[in-house]
């Protein structure tokens, strides 16, 4: 192993082992071994190198646990916000041709045509199970409308050994994996062959195989846990990221800080995907925050970041897939805003109308719109034309009703569910509490739904 010296230096232990060195807290040595964290040396480069000696106002320089300081005798504060905003990426103008100059990734007629397709299909997708909750066959439901060209050009970019930890509106990500529709269905309706056995609110899907980890409610929650993920597959030396995404809203949570704190501390290879559709819930962005949106947050914390035009496949096609080709070669993590739309209501719970103009709505849904703009792209490179537009709106319809009707017909997880996969063996008190429920059914069976087994 070579000569091993351990150096004290502000409190820290430093183990220099031949020419690499590992930092440690004191105390990391136990017995024989040694105990160490991936370090990150970036940091330090970074700092070093954004000053010289010669600059006229750093005459001097300060030594300090992270890198050296320069010293300026003028007071200068940094400005609370730059004159100048952060420009969009963007590859397609809202007439689907491409921007002169721009550069992108060369995409086949094969993966442009499944793109456009996978986008129709969750449109279709979308307005159906919508149409559902309206009649009151679905609790609830929330679409991507407005959205598609992120769920599916990102998904894309990625690859199956990715780990995606999901918000709750990327339905199309898992499709776009291999996700049946019929487990979709399944998912929504809550039926016995739901994987989470009725115990999830719809809209909440997950899969071991398609490393999609299920989606949970409170936001945010996913953020720093992809960071975790991300660290782990450093750890395992993966060829791979996690990738997560969230929206506006989202960086309004504390979750969302720490998350790309722990994320550019460690170097995770981590794709942060930002879904900056203006509204959050109903909150707009100039009332969430201060910052030129989000992708400027990046640099406060380490993390190299890019705003996208959203709505733009080729772009966000191309903002992912070299987002992740950094996060993995260079190990560390990425921030990308996507700008883009919310048309729908947040979720079947919501009225938009109520505080966004019904005109707003309607010049995203058609000007702006993802699908319209790509449809014109392909088109005209001579890859779809009318016929193939209803053949494919017409199957993906047929597809997801009888993905539908058959979920629905299919009966309710067991009462028994409620009280399982949590304990090995089920304690007394859960004992207890199921009897109590059994026994409340059997007494008032009007009251439960009759499709439930006791």
């Amino acid at each position: 192993m070579g000569f091993l010296r351990i150096l004290f230096s502000n409190s820290r232990l430093i183990h220099r082992i031949g020419s690499k060195q590992f930092h440690a807290s004191p105390g990391a040595l136990v017995g024989s071994s040694t105990i160490h964290r991936f370090e990150s040396t970036n940091t330090l480069k970074v700092q070093s190198s954004l000053f010289t000696e010669n600059d006229d106002d750093y005459f001097q320089v300060m030594d300090f646990p992270g890198g050296q300081l320069p010293i300026t005798p003028q007071m200068k504060f940094i400005a609370e916000s730059s004159e100048k905003r952060l420009p969009c990426y963007r590859v397609l103008d809202d007439d689907g041709y491409p921007i002169p100059g721009s550069i992108f990734e060369e995409v086949s007629k094969e993966l442009a045509v499944k793109m456009y397709s996978s986008m129709v299909a969750l449109q279709v997708m979308d307005t159906i199970f919508y149409e559902a909750q309206r009649q009151g066959r679905l609790s609830f439901y929330l679409t991507t409308a407005g959205e598609e060209g992120i769920n599916i050009a990102s998904a894309a970019a990625l690859t199956l050994d990715d780990f995606v930890l999901p918000q709750y509106r990327e339905v199309g990500v898992i499709v776009w994996r291999g996700f049946p529709l019929k487990e979709i269905a399944n998912q929504l309706f809550g039926n016995k062959f739901d994987y989470a056995k009725g115990r999830q609110m719809p809209c909440h899907h997950g899969s071991n195989e398609l490393n999609y980890l299920t989606i949970s409610s409170p936001i945010a929650t996913q953020i720093p846990q992809a960071a975790g993920v991300a660290y782990s597959l450093k750890m395992d030396k993966k060829e791979a990221c996690a990738v997560t995404y969230l929206g506006d809203g989202s960086t309004s949570e504390g979750d969302f800080h720490a998350a790309l704190n722990f994320a550019a501390v460690l170097d995770a290879p981590v794709v942060f995907i930002c879904r900056n559709n203006g509204w959050a819930i109903s909150t707009p962005v100039n009332e969430q925050f201060r910052s030129d949106g989000v992708a400027s947050k990046g640099q406060a914390y380490g993390i190299r970041s890019l705003r996208v035009d959203g709505n733009d496949v080729l772009a966000t096609y191309s903002a992912i897939r070299a987002a992740r080709e950094m996060a993995i070669k260079e190990q560390k993590p990425i921030l990308v805003e996507a700008m883009t739309y919310r048309v729908a209501h947040h979720s079947t719970s919501d009225d938009s109308t109520k505080y966004r103009p019904v005109e707003e709505i309607e010049h995203w849904k058609t000007a702006k719109s993802p699908i319209y703009r790509f449809r014109k792209w392909i088109q005209r490179n001579g890859w779809w034309n009318d016929e193939n537009e209803s053949e494919l709106r017409r199957d993906a319809r047929k597809q997801v009703l009888q993905a539908m009707q058959a979920a629905e017909k299919v009966e309710k997880p067991p009462l028994t569910d409620l009280f399982t996969d949590v304990y090995d063996k089920v304690p007394l008190n859960l004992q207890e509490q199921q009897k109590f429920t059994r026994d409340a059914v059997k007494r008032s069976p009007k009251e439960y739904p009759s499709d439930v087994p006791v």
